[in-house]
């Protein structure tokens, strides 16, 4: 059972379901299951549940979406795997408040940060 009010489920849309499965694999080491020509689901590492649909469309913060912000204990290293896979960064490295992150753009379109103390 999952915790009363706590975010559940999040989806994604991407023109490119393939490469996204792939880069999502590649990087964070995420799992899949197939629902159909347009839709995929995702666990991460951490139980996380989510899932991409084919659109044309892509979430953007510049758009006014929310941005999906992930950590890693490795950050310079995270950056590297993202570039390896095909990821395009929006912003490199930067301090702020707490920590520090960049900001990617994955091969299905949306924008995703990664953030580390």
């Amino acid at each position: 059972m999952s915790p009363h009010h706590a975010i559940n489920y999040i989806e994604f849309p991407s023109h490119d379901l393939a490469a996204t499965q792939a880069f999502f694999e590649q990087v964070f080491d995420w799992r899949f299951e197939s629902y159909g020509p347009t839709y995929i689901a995702f666990r991460d590492s951490n139980g996380m549940d989510g899932g991409f649909y084919e659109s044309t469309q892509n979430s953007h913060s510049t758009a006014g979406a929310p941005l999906v912000i992930l950590y890693s204990q490795h950050l310079e290293k995270t950056l590297e795997a993202v570039n390896a896979a095909g990821g395009k960064i929006l912003n490199e490295i930067f301090t702020f408040p707490g920590g520090r992150r960049f900001h990617f753009q994955e091969p299905g379109g949306n924008e995703i940060a990664i953030w580390s103390e």
